[in-house]
């Protein structure tokens, strides 16, 4: 039986809806509620739902569901049951919205960082499957009391890192692997300084640019090396352009981490990553070295670019998603790598329900597991603690057991 999803959140990531009006950026129709409409097309999901703070603006995200969906793509069926109240405001609705969910069904999970652990925890204790955009937490216990709790109720989590399906990464996984010992790893990713209009509410006071954009890199680093653990994190970071575009007075404009890795079974073998993340430069080049070679990837600008009178020149990434209906008017993005890291999620959920797969069972495929992203939780929480506490910070890991120190 297909699960029944619930969508919690409803900004420009589940629906393309921000401020009253489709979003600027390449999101104008959303990610999460368009995959989910399709895979209900394609009998992979059930009923749908969708669960944020304020219910007034339901009617808004219908019409532009409406006109921007199911009027481009043959009709597609765009309803769902919404809570709270479209008269109503309540920051505990996911709470009501989950109870309404038969164990066994599924809910997304996009919005701000601090929240993500309560949401899921409140799921996993009502044996409900989690997909949580990265980060998965902003501190460690708590991504550990989440692994304990999932395997508790049997449930599987997923956590959002669309990028190891991207077909590029996902080569170059493979191909590093004849590399020779992991070396060196360097990313770069950035944001336009017109999203700190969007992120303004939380840029700074409750998640940084690393938990943001960095979270991508890391976790595609950590599944490239899996006889490799971080050990040493030591962060920096620039400030002063998003403070001037009203953020609060401690938002980092640029957030670099340098981390320290070492072999699992051979501590003599060490290497070093450098992960940087921005609100206000142009996107570049990711590379990753090994001992033998190197590979480097361009995640940003992928030989296909538009020009208008009105957005000037820009890179488009069709890989991701890609909007334009198929031959028949129907949605046609089933093969980019954002859609496809649902439909797995999705896959598997109905797999376990089944009993056609244990946890353990993809804890073991190369998929961003809660347990397969602890690494990623660790770096990511080191990082602000040493930005914070203006020092190197140690992760320890033996015997299944993590800690920062």
């Amino acid at each position: 039986m297909a699960p029944s999803v619930l969508m919690v959140g409803t900004g420009e990531y589940t629906t393309g809806y921000v401020g009253g009006a489709a979003s600027g950026s390449d999101k104008k129709v959303g990610v999460v509620g368009l995959t989910l409409f399709d895979l209900r097309r394609r009998g992979k999901v059930g009923k749908l739902s969708m669960v944020g703070v304020s219910g007034s603006k339901y009617p808004g995200i219908r019409d532009h569901l409406h006109k921007n969906i199911s009027q481009v793509y043959n009709g597609l069926d765009v309803s769902f049951d919404s809570f709270p109240a479209d008269n109503q405001t309540d920051p505990n609705a996911y709470k009501t919205a989950i109870d309404a969910l038969e164990p066994g069904s599924a809910i997304t999970i996009f919005t701000p960082d601090p929240t993500h652990f309560p949401i899921a925890l409140y799921a996993i204790q009502r044996k409900i499957h989690v997909l949580i955009t990265k980060p998965a937490t902003q501190r460690l216990a708590d991504h550990l009391t989440l692994v304990d709790e999932a395997r508790k109720h049997g449930v599987f989590v997923f956590v959002e890192h669309h990028k190891r399906f991207d077909p590029a990464y996902s080569d170059a996984r493979a191909k590093a692997r004849s590399l020779g010992d992991f070396n060196y790893f360097y990313s770069y990713m950035s944001q336009p300084k017109s999203q700190l209009e969007t992120f303004k509410a939380w840029a700074g006071k409750e998640s940084d640019i690393s938990y943001y954009l960095n979270s991508h890199h890391i976790d595609i680093n950590e599944s490239m090396v899996p006889d490799y653990t971080p050990v040493k994190v030591t962060a920096s970071a620039a400030k002063g352009t998003a403070v001037d575009l009203g953020c609060v007075s401690k938002t980092e404009d640029t957030i670099t981490l340098l981390v320290e890795w070492q072999h699992k079974t051979n501590a003599s073998k060490r290497a070093t990553a450098v992960y940087t993340a921005s609100w206000t430069a142009p996107q570049n080049a990711e590379p990753d070295m090994g001992s033998n070679g190197e590979i480097r990837i361009n995640q940003a600008k992928r030989g296909y670019d538009v020009t208008g009178d009105e957005q000037g020149l820009s890179w488009v990434n069709p890989f991701y998603m890609k909007y334009s209906p198929d031959e028949e008017g129907n949605f046609g993005g089933q093969t980019g790598y954002g859609y496809i890291s649902f439909e797995k999620f999705i896959d598997a959920v109905t797999a376990v329900n089944e009993g056609r797969v244990t946890l353990d069972e993809l804890d073991a495929r190369p998929l961003p597991t809660l347990k397969n992203t602890i690494p990623t939780t660790a770096i990511l929480h080191a990082g602000r603690v040493s930005l914070d506490e203006k020092r190197p910070v140690e992760i320890v890991s033996e015997n299944g057991q993590w800690g920062l120190k």
